[in-house]
Formats: structure tokens, C-alpha cells, sequence
């Protein structure tokens, strides 16, 4: 079974648009474009080529798919390689015609369609980008893993990782590192339900105040 999972900038109050350029998703009037930038240090860009060094295919939402493919195919940047060769599986109703090599239509229901690429033989699926997709993939329970990088910036609005509806949902940490800007790269594993308690004291028992009272007396 191939595993899922979803790779994104947040900021830390939860925005994920637009984190590499104001042309990227001004949606909603968003005039933070590109908020992840003066940020990045060699470290980080080391990590982010440990793991698009490993085998992967893609699933993108169609926004996403189309800011990729007016980029990666023109450049020689660090990753594009590994970008272009990759697997696209896309997520739209108004696509007919992907340019971009490698890249196919998510025929029907993308929660069903995705729940079948992972069932079939191959290397793991990444989400980048994509906020409309990973909110069905959520709720969907189809998520296997997400690597969170949290900059330490807050942008007030704007599209969230975490979006209104999602369904609630304990993680637990697989690793983290902080970069030299202080940003944080953690990686999180779904981690079953919710799981509450209290600080609150207990009130005491009958007995428990008959012994403070003896105690006090004595």
C-alpha cells in the first residue's frame, strides 16, 4: 500500500496560501504572497532534497497542478528534475487538456480515486500545495503523514492547512528540527482520536475531608 503524504508551509497561525509568491493564490484578496521566502536557509533546503530525492508521485489540486506546470517544466532549479519525472495525478472538474509530461486526470470521485492509487503498487504519494484537496483527503481519513514546516510569521487570514470542518484528530510526532530562521520541520503521523482530561482538582471524598479533619485536630 503506497503511502500519503502531504508536504506544506504554514504559518504559525495555520495559513498555507501562497507561501512562494505574490502570483501564486491571491484568492480572497490575499496580499501575503510569498511570506515563506526570506525565511529559507541551506538547511532547509537540504532537508526538502532529502525527500524529493526518494521516488514520488504527485497529487495536486488543479490550482496547485497549474502554478507547477507554468514553472517546473522552464527551469533547471533544484528539484525540477525529480518534479518533471514524477507522477501527476490531478485533482479537477474544468481541466481536459495537461501539458505538462506525466500528468493524468483523477477520473470520478477524488476521495475514491486517490483511496485507489494507494492500494496500487508504487512509490509514495505527495500532496504539495492543494488546500481544497487535503480538506477532502481529511476528511477522508487518507492521510498517512504530513510534514509540516511552521514559519514564525502570522498572516492573520488566508487559506488553512486545518480548514473549517476538519475532523478532529490526535498526532504524534515522528521528528523535528528547527532551522537557523526558526522555523520548524516537524513530521506528524495520525495519531487516533482526540483525547481529553482535566487540571481541575478533584473535589474531595467524604471520607478524604473526615481524615483532613482529624489531621487538623490532632
Amino acid at each position: 500500500m503506497r503511502k500519503l503524504v502531504v508536504n506544506t508551509f504554514v504559518s504559525l497561525d495555520g495559513v498555507m496560501q501562497a507561501p512562494g509568491g505574490p502570483e501564486e493564490d491571491p484568492t480572497g484578496g490575499f496580499e501575503h504572497g510569498g511570506w515563506s521566502v526570506p525565511f529559507w536557509d541551506d538547511r532547509m533546503g537540504q532537508v526538502m532534497g532529502e525527500f524529493m530525492g526518494k521516488p514520488f508521485d504527485l497529487v495536486l489540486g488543479r490550482r496547485t497542478y497549474e502554478i507547477f506546470a507554468a514553472h517546473w517544466p522552464h527551469t533547471d532549479e533544484p528539484g525540477a528534475a525529480e518534479l518533471n519525472r514524477a507522477t501527476k495525478y490531478v485533482a479537477s472538474r474544468t481541466l481536459d487538456n495537461l501539458e505538462w509530461e506525466n500528468s493524468t486526470l483523477l477520473e470520478g470521485d477524488v476521495g475514491e480515486a486517490v483511496a485507489r492509487l494507494k492500494e496500487e503498487d508504487g512509490p509514495e504519494l505527495q500532496v504539495h500545495g492543494s488546500s481544497d484537496l487535503i480538506q477532502t483527503l481529511l476528511r477522508r481519513g487518507l492521510i498517512d503523514e504530513f510534514r509540516v514546516w511552521i514559519f514564525p510569521v502570522v498572516l492573520g487570514s488566508g487559506k488553512r492547512l486545518f480548514g473549517e470542518g476538519a475532523p478532529p484528530a490526535a498526532l504524534k510526532l515522528g521528528d523535528s528540527e528547527i532551522s537557523s530562521t526558526g522555523v520548524v520541520m516537524a513530521t506528524y503521523q495520525p495519531g487516533g482520536e482526540v483525547q481529553t482530561g482535566s487540571f481541575a482538582l478533584e473535589e474531595p471524598t467524604e471520607a478524604e475531608i473526615e481524615r483532613r479533619r482529624r489531621l487538623a485536630d490532632s
